[in-house]
């Protein structure tokens, strides 16, 4: 008997449960797409002279890991508590390395790439891709052990 049964209704989570880290690894691929259109965008943004502003498909699917992330966490603890470690850092690196932008933009410096924020998305993606893909090699590794 689950204790938060009677406060909270979890029923819904076993059964959407097993595609969730289908659906992280998903949003996690649609971020690398998006954070490079996001990274054009700013560089020309910095070309014309204009604010340096975020993107909103990006902002959307940040959020979107962070949301099922969470989600994740409700079905498997934790499993997902060690994948919202890189998630988490995602979202922390996103947020300083936007501002760094800023003053990369506001003081003329040479604009590079977000370092810190594509750690923690490989990351998000390994750990993502070893969830997601288990029905695939969990056979294998039951032969195994």
């Amino acid at each position: 008997m689950d204790l938060l049964q009677f406060l909270v209704p979890l029923g819904w989570i076993e059964t959407v449960g097993p595609s969730i880290p289908i659906a992280i690894l998903v949003l996690v691929i649609a971020n690398i797409g998006t954070r490079i259109k996001e990274n054009r965008m700013q560089a020309q943004q910095m070309k014309n002279g204009e604010e340096i502003t975020r993107h909103p498909l990006n902002t959307f699917v940040t959020m979107g890991i962070v949301t099922v992330g969470l989600l994740f966490v409700i079905y498997r603890p934790i499993s997902g508590m060690i994948l919202m470690l890189p998630i988490i850092g995602l979202f922390i690196a996103d947020v300083f390395e936007f501002e760094g932008r800023r003053v990369e933009a506001d003081n003329d410096l040479d604009f590079e790439w977000p370092k810190a924020t594509l750690f923690s998305l490989g990351l998000a993606f390994i750990y993502a891709t070893y969830y997601a893909m288990r029905p695939l090699y969990g056979p294998y590794l039951d032969l195994l052990f």
